[in-house]
């Protein structure tokens, strides 16, 4: 079974920024629309980022122009720059693959907390 594995969380000051990484051991991985997901205590697990194995990207409104998706398909990696971080974005994040594209086993996900 492929579970991703979510690294590079962390607290960081309103308007900071963090590179979040995503490793995938599953062989399918370059073939498979991958996503970026959050949730914060007490709410749903909410989808903000994927990307296609062609590189085509999609956000959530809430972090569109400050998040970016990206991917490294030799490295079986899934990476999310945010930058501009409010307390809003405190959640913890997982990825999986896209909503459409059959989900692997979740992760333990990354905690971020934006606070000052």
């Amino acid at each position: 079974q492929v579970q991703p594995v979510e690294s590079g969380g962390g607290l960081v000051q309103p308007g900071g920024s963090l590179r979040l990484s995503c490793a995938v051991s599953g062989s399918n991985f370059s073939y498979k629309a991958m996503g970026w997901y959050r949730q914060a205590p007490g709410n749903q697990r909410d989808l903000v980022a994927t990307i296609t194995r062609a590189g085509t990207t999609t956000y959530a409104d809430s972090v569109k122009g400050r998040f970016t998706i990206s991917r490294d398909n030799a490295k079986r990696t899934v990476y999310l720059q945010m930058d501009s971080l409010t307390p809003e974005d405190t959640a913890v994040y997982y990825c999986n693959a896209a909503p459409w594209g059959g989900l692997y086993d979740w992760g333990q996900g990354t905690q971020v907390t934006v606070s000052s």
